[in-house]
């Protein structure tokens, strides 16, 4: 017998998996561990209910495939990895929805959806243990920088190949994982918003534009060592009075152009509360959903530092540690993506996305990708009190459910 959406089901199964991974402190599902293998196989054991190949590729991504009349295919993703202590949905309620919707799909139109339809569960978006986010999607995207990634340790110094090797994943080969995209001609992703948009607006679901581009460096100021008790103010060369000065000016930066910026790491040497501090050093991470202002966010920050580190007696350098452009979703998708929320929930915002995610990388190497929203409350993710309500975690289920049909004849038209 035909069994029909069920998004109650959905969150009973978030639950269950909160249970399984999660304790009082949040959710432990940190890829490439344990806790996260025991994630893994409880999602593999339910896609294993459905008449659906399941394999995981050389990246570590679990797949599975429910083969249609045309070989394209639309591919239904997420991730089911978590950072330490993290919330019990970031993650898990994209995979578990399309679990969901592709249990609908085998309801209706049995073994032979009008195009084939893939489930994707990626390995390690959140790059919580090695500083690598999206590592599975990048290594079947291509766009992974295979040296960076190799030299990558955690805090215990284990290499990420060698903890990549016991769960069976052979660094060498992960992009090998790119056949797996060869036929898709689409790609849709649920997930929490993990901002106060939505909750501010009083709106449950939300149609994602893109996911901001990132500049991510670290700003390292010198000066000169030198003795607190001695040293009279306008005589030293301190370093942390450069890198302060940093703070309000980034504020002053998203002002000018939006988008976000944040100082999220101070470190200073010697270190000590007896001494001039010597050399301090800052991370910045800089997002904008437009390439052109987000340069111009950039070249403001270095210019302000080179002004800063002057006006203390110092120098600085600065290093880049990550980068990627905006990417940008599908036109068409954003608009059945509009059309699936009203259904469901009456009025639908366009936003764009300021945390990056798996989609990213599907878009990156030209598929058709879009993301849908759900309200977070208190505007909190990565943090044990994460959470949404319940009717809109249903109404998320139902639209993306919908967006899916949509999407499933959109690709069939196109194939």
């Amino acid at each position: 017998m035909a069994t029909p959406l069920d998004p109650q089901r959905t969150i009973d199964e978030l639950k269950e998996l909160r249970a399984l991974t999660g304790d009082e402190d949040g959710a432990h599902r940190v890829a490439f561990t344990p806790v996260w293998a025991q994630a893994r196989a409880w999602l593999q054991a339910k896609l294993e209910e459905l008449p659906v190949e399941v394999h995981t590729d050389e990246a570590g991504n679990l797949w599975a495939t429910l083969a249609g009349a045309s070989e394209r295919a639309l591919l239904l993703g997420g991730h089911i990895d978590s950072v330490p202590n993290g919330g019990w949905l970031d993650g898990c309620l994209n995979t578990l929805a399309a679990l969901e919707t592709l249990r609908r799909i085998v309801a209706t139109y049995g073994t032979e959806p009008p195009v084939t339809v893939r489930l994707v569960d990626w390995a390690d978006e959140e790059g919580a243990r090695f500083g690598k986010s999206l590592f599975g999607s990048s290594a079947c995207s291509g766009t992974i920088d295979m040296e960076e990634a190799r030299r990558l340790v955690d805090r215990d110094g284990v290499r990420l190949p060698d903890a990549l090797a016991e769960h069976g994943i052979d660094f060498e080969r992960i992009r090998e994982s790119g056949r797996e995209l060869a036929e898709a001609g689409g790609y849709i992703e649920l997930h929490i918003e993990q901002g106060p948009v939505l909750l501010d607006r009083d709106l449950p679901l939300g149609a994602v534009l893109g996911t901001f581009g990132v500049e991510r460096h670290e700003i390292i100021f010198r000066g000169q060592a030198a003795h607190s008790g001695s040293t009279p103010m306008n005589k030293r060369k301190d370093a942390f009075l450069a890198a302060a000065r940093m703070s309000p000016e980034i504020y002053a930066i998203t002002e000018r152009h939006g988008g976000v910026c944040t100082i999220g790491s101070c470190r200073t040497q010697p270190g000590i509360v007896t001494s001039v501090v010597a050399e301090c050093t800052i991370t910045l991470d800089q997002r904008h959903l437009d390439a052109e202002s987000l340069a111009r966010m950039l070249a403001e920050a270095k210019e302000a530092s080179e002004r800063f580190a002057g006006e203390a007696g110092c120098t600085v350098e600065w290093k880049r540690l990550w980068h990627i452009d905006p990417i940008l979703f599908d036109d068409e998708l954003i608009g059945m993506c509009d059309d699936s929320i009203r259904e469901v929930a009456g009025e639908s915002l366009r936003l764009p996305s300021g945390p990056l995610h798996d989609a990213a990388e599907p878009a990156r190497v030209g598929i058709p990708t879009v993301m849908m929203f759900v309200q977070s409350l208190y505007g909190i993710s990565h943090n044990k009190i994460e959470d949404t309500r319940e009717e809109h975690l249903a109404q998320s289920v139902q639209a993306y459910d919908r967006l899916v049909e949509k999407a499933l004849h959109w690709l069939a038209r196109r194939s």
